[in-house]
């Protein structure tokens, strides 16, 4: 793969850090995306009018396509609503579908910003803690079922496949989810953005796509942002099909005035649909080579910190909770002394303390860079543990 110097470039990953920092935390590759979207983009910019533009078919041709080839998910022009975003769209969702002081529940340790968009909106959050068993995380059905009971829960977000953990949910786990909510009259919100995703030897599976009374309960956000490196093309697709629910949502975003993506990633989008998969094969496979050295080169060096085996997301969860630090030693050990910047487990929720997050989408040479400045930090600070 190539290797793009993402520095001085405005890069939220690597500008926003000091520079004697290696950065592998927020979730953008520093691989370019595939030269399709390059070359479409500069002929695009080219044209030199960007004016108001109309939303083609194939745009959503490419969406539908993308979801029966990858996904075997059958869905219809008509379901798709443009976002700009995903955090964006369950913001509108929470709105849109939720009172003030209604409960949303989320499984925890989680992507952070789910937090905040039921804080934010003034909904009480529901927290449901995910269950680490044999480093393996699973869902307590039974506890799930008695906080949706006893916090009259409206709404379920859900990441899936889930960030920061990497589980790829199973048929019979997503099963039990949406009877679960079909039996109690709640809506689920289902985070699909890493959804491209997965290791070999795993299969995402789309809610909406296991059953017609699941579908009707379920709104998916999904996007090309994560699979093809376009997060900062903000341009997302939340799939509906229960009509009702698609036109009050439509009706929402409206009001907002949210009703026309951006030219480029508009373009970006389709054309990342269309011609992309041979270049996310390339990457997956790249990728899946960095987890699996990652995953070695802390098992053979750093005894005391356990990859979660992930089945999905270039983001590994690293258990450091046998170091024996708190959050803030944890934290301090990492930047000061490994010299890394990484997503420190505590932001996800209570369950993420003595966790960290780390980025393996990048080069090679970062990533070995980046080990070999954990292991000379653990070496002086726990070698003597041992």
């Amino acid at each position: 793969m190539n290797f793009i110097n993402r520095r001085n470039t405005n890069s939220v990953k690597w500008d926003s850090v000091p520079e004697d920092l290696l950065p592998l935390w927020v979730a953008d590759m520093d691989f370019p995306s595939p030269p399709q979207v390059i070359e479409a983009l500069i002929k695009r910019a080219e044209h030199g009018v960007y004016g108001y533009t109309t939303i083609p078919d194939s745009y959503y041709d490419a969406v539908v396509n993308w979801m029966k080839k990858r996904h075997n998910w059958d869905i219809k022009k008509e379901w798709i609503i443009i976002t700009p975003g995903v955090v964006a769209a369950l913001n509108y969702i929470i709105q849109t579908f939720t009172d003030l002081g209604d409960s949303v529940l989320v499984f925890q340790p989680v992507y952070n910003p789910f937090f905040n968009v039921v804080k934010n909106n003034e909904r009480n959050l529901v927290i449901e803690p995910l269950v680490l068993k044999n480093g393996h995380y699973e869902i307590d059905f039974v506890k799930l079922e008695e906080s949706i009971i006893k916090n009259q829960v409206k709404l379920i977000i859900l990441s899936s496949p889930h960030n920061p953990v990497g589980r790829v949910w199973t048929k019979t786990e997503l099963t039990n989810i949406a009877e679960t909510c079909l039996k109690h009259n709640v809506l689920i919100a289902v985070d699909e953005i890493h959804h491209d995703l997965v290791y070999k030897d795993y299969k995402h599976i789309p809610l909406a796509s296991l059953k017609k009374e699941y579908s009707d309960i379920c709104i998916t956000c999904t996007a090309p942002s994560k699979t093809f490196n376009l997060a900062g093309l903000y341009t997302s697709n939340v799939i509906v099909e229960n009509e009702e629910l698609r036109e009050k949502l439509r009706k929402f975003i409206k009001k907002l005035g949210g009703t026309h993506p951006s030219i480029f990633g508009m373009l970006a989008c389709e054309v990342a649909y269309q011609t992309g998969e041979a270049w996310l094969e390339e990457v997956m496979t790249y990728i899946e080579e960095n987890k699996d050295y990652t995953m070695k080169f802390v098992e053979d060096y750093l005894p005391l910190i356990h990859v979660i085996k992930p089945e999905a997301t270039y983001l590994l969860w690293l258990d450091c909770r046998k170091l024996k630090l708190t959050d803030k030693e944890l934290l301090d050990f990492f930047m000061k002394e490994a010299k890394l910047y990484l997503n420190h487990g505590y932001v996800y929720g209570d369950e993420g303390s003595g966790f960290v997050r780390l980025n393996i989408a990048c080069h090679r040479s970062t990533l070995e860079q980046a080990l070999s400045r954990l292991k000379d930090a653990y070496d002086k600070r726990f070698t003597y543990k041992r």
